[in-house]
């Protein structure tokens, strides 16, 4: 109980993309051997259910990606998002991944849990893949601990640099939960405005400029989203975990470091631990330049580490 949960699969490596392509094996190659070292709760990843699956996704949707499944070869589903024959096997895992630790922390196996998984879920909306994303893990999570362990109120924090419009579009209409996301602004995938608030005043998107870095990172989560959790009082956080906003990452133009995504875990923790019993869920999400990710997603672990204790 005292371990913080590391969840993953090697079906997650056996997604596989065009040479060049951002989204690639290497990313949890080097992520997995950065969190080697760290004594954690090695689990297996489950493979989601269909009825997982359905939660957030319609029948539909689920058909169609697997008529899309090549049998050999890479096939593009649009200009960034690919599928290979262990495509939908490694996006099972990382569904399935994200309903383990939401079982884990709420049924009292492990105070918080990360999934180490891929593809990234943020980007898919209800009927669309795009993005590098297939299913919407974060959101998935969220629904699993307010559908099946009966929860009333579900907090999701999405601190990639891109904006989780596929995130956003799954709990637009979903009362139980606040979805707070920050990310750069103007960036892929054009979404993410102040203004943009769910059906409930239950989305708080925070727009930071190009060029912006952890000092105007944290001013934002100190006076816009630690008050917003605070007031909402979840039961449970869960965090869509990017790593992109490092200055060092390919795709953007924040320039995050470490420590700051060190600061915003140990924050987001200290705030589980007043509001809801330490009980975190974190996914991963973005992050495309090797050091920067590894590095980064293993200051995230400790922090994890440390609050589990």
């Amino acid at each position: 109980m005292t371990k913080t949960a590391l969840i993953t699969h090697a079906d997650c490596l056996n997604h596989v993309t065009p040479d060049g392509h951002p989204e690639r094996v290497a990313r949890l190659e080097h992520l997995l051997h950065a969190l080697e070292p760290l004594d954690l709760n090695r689990v297996t990843a489950p493979m989601a259910a269909d009825d997982d699956i359905l939660r957030i996704h319609p029948a539909a949707y689920l058909a169609d990606l697997r008529r899309a499944l090549p049998a050999t070869g890479e096939r593009a589903i649009d200009a960034d998002t690919w599928m290979s024959p262990g495509s939908l096997d490694a996006a099972f895992r990382g569904a399935g991944a994200a309903v383990r630790a939401v079982d884990m922390v709420l049924g009292g196996e492990a105070p918080n849990a990360f999934a180490a998984v891929r593809p990234p879920g943020h980007h898919a909306e209800k009927e669309t893949a795009m993005g590098f994303c297939f299913f919407g893990n974060a959101a998935l999570a969220a629904r699993h601990a307010l559908d099946h362990h009966g929860l009333n109120r579900v907090a999701v924090v999405d601190f990639d640099v891109h904006h989780g419009n596929g995130t956003q579009d799954l709990l637009w209409n979903e009362p139980r939960t606040l979805l707070i996301s920050s990310q750069q602004i103007p960036l892929f995938p054009g979404t993410g405005n102040a203004n943009e608030t769910g059906a409930f005043d239950n989305i708080l998107n925070i727009p930071l400029p190009p060029g912006s870095g952890g000092r105007e990172m944290r001013e934002a989560y100190k006076s816009l989203a630690f008050p917003r959790l605070r007031a909402f009082e979840p039961e449970l956080i869960v965090i869509s975990a990017g790593f992109d906003a490092h200055r060092d990452d390919p795709l953007a133009n924040l320039n995050w470091e470490v420590e700051d995504f060190a600061w915003i875990t140990a924050e987001l923790c200290r705030l589980a631990d007043e509001l809801c019993q330490g009980r975190v869920v974190s996914t991963l999400e973005g992050g495309y330049d090797l050091n920067a990710l590894s590095a980064s997603a293993r200051a995230h672990v400790q922090e994890l580490m440390k609050a589990a204790t």
